[in-house]
């Protein structure tokens, strides 16, 4: 199959989140199964032109409105055997952050990315792509679907072309003033409550939604939930109704990049079998950080510091927490409240907590190899990545039961001795320390501890696993009559 990758960023070109870790390591392990693959996305700043050593391969108007906008086309590489087409339209993506800057997002959003999605359909026109498959990402590139149903679809190199749109987070959706419409080339009979308008405003992602051949999430816990309204962030009765085209397929992690016996970021090398190097990385961490004992259990987190990720839970357990006879990491940043909440705790537990508000990929490693535990009380959770890199260094997750999380971290039992991390269900900060406790009492028994880890460790969260997924679903669409 030929599969062209929609996405407004990928690693290692342009980073805001976990779509661009998922865009940067599905093509490839796609590609590495025998298909043709290839990514577009835009041409930022960041992506720099001469150290990719980028090529111009074309050029082409995209019509916008009334009028028509010019770009390029540079063409570079994603690993051996994915080619990566960066669209190249300065007035748009010439900026310091993809989306926007501490004072909000750009105010022409929407003529950013309606461009880019357009672009998309126009480069497989230009470049005689003819893919089997468009896979668009998020609100970015909801229009695609669209725009090949109501004005693409009769082009030759697009006639059989199907569409699986994925939401990484529902959250997100792309919302604009109604008159940005115009900006669409489409029919304002698409503009209804069936089709793109939400509350008076043009939704980019309900696009994807109601136009994709098929839609898929980042976990299969999560495909459910957003069918409520608890977590369907008012898209629940879309969902709902495309829920025999809606799919869950949990994202995987790199295990070139995540492995601790060859990460030589850590700094001691360990596996499953041999655990013993990760005593060495406990060390050196609490050394690092300047924290004392290494008799007491260390707890770790890597998040970023906003409701979503349970910081309000977590601020109010970290008195019982931190009496449980714990140490504790943080490593992040976010919203202001929790900087100024945590580092005031850090403050007055010197000898047990400790607060880094920054984001270091390094110091990140060096705390999933050095913690006991890894906690993630998170409100909602698509996927979440960190919980599965915790699990293949052997800090077992301490996670609520939402998402990916749910998919991904197997509750212990401790009569079976079976599992790879320990669950709570009630979003509250007596939940979360419950299910502390529980690990501590399992970690008190060294080598039901040990085995505990192990269980963790061998666990296959690879993106192949998760790469035959994706064409399974895309064998299945191709088969399909266009929504």
């Amino acid at each position: 199959m030929r599969i062209l990758f929609a996405t407004s960023e990928a690693a290692p070109f342009a980073k805001t989140g976990g779509l661009a870790d998922v865009a940067g390591s599905l093509p490839p392990a796609i590609a590495s199964l025998g298909h043709e693959v290839s990514v577009v996305m835009p041409r930022y700043r960041q992506v720099d032109v001469h150290a990719l050593k980028l090529k111009q391969i074309t050029t082409f108007t995209v019509p916008l409105g009334t009028w028509s906008e010019r770009c390029d086309v540079l063409r570079g590489t994603m690993g051996k055997n994915v080619t990566v087409y960066f669209i190249n339209k300065d007035v748009f993506y010439d900026r310091p952050e993809l989306y926007g800057t501490t004072h909000g997002d750009y105010s022409d959003n929407a003529e950013r990315f309606i461009f880019f999605s357009r672009a998309v359909l126009e480069l497989c026109n230009a470049l005689q792509l003819n893919p089997d498959i468009v896979h668009c990402n998020d609100w970015q590139t909801g229009l695609v679907p669209l725009y090949l149903q109501k004005l693409y679809g009769g082009a030759e190199t697009l006639r059989r072309t199907k569409t699986v749109f994925t939401v990484h987070n529902l959250g997100y959706q792309g919302l604009f003033w109604h008159w940005d419409m115009r900006l669409t080339g489409l029919d304002w009979n698409v503009f209804t409550p069936e089709g793109i308008e939400f509350w008076g405003k043009m939704n980019l992602l309900k696009a994807g939604l109601v136009s994709a051949d098929s839609i898929t999430t980042v976990s299969k816990t999560y495909s459910r939930e957003i069918q409520t309204p608890e977590y369907g962030c008012g898209l629940e009765g879309v969902l709902k109704r495309r829920s025999a085209d809606l799919y869950g397929i949990v994202n995987g992690i790199d295990y070139k990049t995540y492995d601790p016996l060859h990460d030589h970021a850590i700094p001691q090398r360990y596996s499953a079998s041999r655990q013993s190097g990760k005593s060495g990385c406990k060390k050196k961490l609490l050394q690092l950080v300047n924290l004392p004992d290494e008799e007491r259990p260390l707890l770790g987190m890597v998040t970023r510091l906003v409701d979503q990720k349970g910081m309000d839970i977590l601020t109010d357990a970290l008195p019982d927490i931190l009496s449980l006879g714990v140490q504790l990491i943080i490593l992040g940043s976010g919203d202001a409240m929790y900087h100024r909440l945590l580092a005031d705790a850090a403050s007055h537990n010197r000898n047990t907590m400790r607060v880094l508000l920054q984001y270091d990929e390094g110091l990140a490693k060096i705390i999933y190899s050095g913690s006991d535990m890894f906690l993630m009380p998170s409100r909602y959770e698509p996927c979440g990545l960190g919980q599965m890199i915790a699990l293949r260094y052997g800090a077992v997750p301490i996670v609520r039961r939402t998402g990916g999380l749910s998919d991904t971290v197997v509750a212990y039992r401790a009569r079976a001795e079976l599992g790879t991390g320990f669950l709570f269900d009630e979003y509250s900060a007596s939940a979360l320390v419950d299910a502390i406790r529980r690990a501590l009492k399992v970690f008190g028994n060294k080598a039901k501890w040990r085995h505990l880890m192990k269980a963790g460790m061998n666990e296959d969260f690879s993106w192949e696993h998760s790469a035959k997924e994706y064409v399974k679903l895309y064998q299945k669409v191709m088969k399909k009559q266009r929504v």
